[in-house]
């Protein structure tokens, strides 16, 4: 199923959503990360545009319309992300990944995680790929 490619503070909402479960209107609007002080008819009207898009949906709880993601993460960021890399980083997953810790105050349990990540990756490898030059 192709997405719309959502902006940048459908992107919040989605996080919001992926993050937390069902929310009301209030509730993603006290959870956007980026600390902007947003109406509720503002975020209202963003969350009836992302259900137009296919990007959530809502139910009913009393008065309250609780919002819901329709759509998993990966298959949005999957083609942000590839976009991203090829068009950015020449394909390199290597130089994304040095971007981002050029980038970033990682502390020891963030490094940690990283490296778990890429051995997963590893091991995921078959064993000719591993010893490839």
């Amino acid at each position: 199923m192709k997405t719309t490619r959502p902006s940048e503070l459908e992107l919040q909402v989605l996080a919001v959503l992926w993050d937390r479960g069902p929310l009301s209107v209030r509730g993603v609007q006290e959870a956007l990360p980026d600390g902007k002080d947003r109406a509720y008819t503002t975020v209202l009207s963003v969350l009836q545009v992302m259900e137009k898009k296919a990007l959530v949906g809502h139910s009913q709880q009393g008065q309250a319309h609780v919002y819901h993601t329709l759509v998993k993460r990966g298959q949005v960021l999957r083609p942000m992300m590839r976009e991203l890399l090829r068009n950015v980083f020449g394909g390199s997953p290597a130089r994304a990944l040095q971007s981002l810790l050029d980038g970033s105050k990682l502390d020891a349990d963030e490094l940690a995680q990283i490296r778990r990540v890429i051995q997963d990756a590893e091991q995921k490898l078959g064993p000719d790929e591993e010893e490839a030059p």
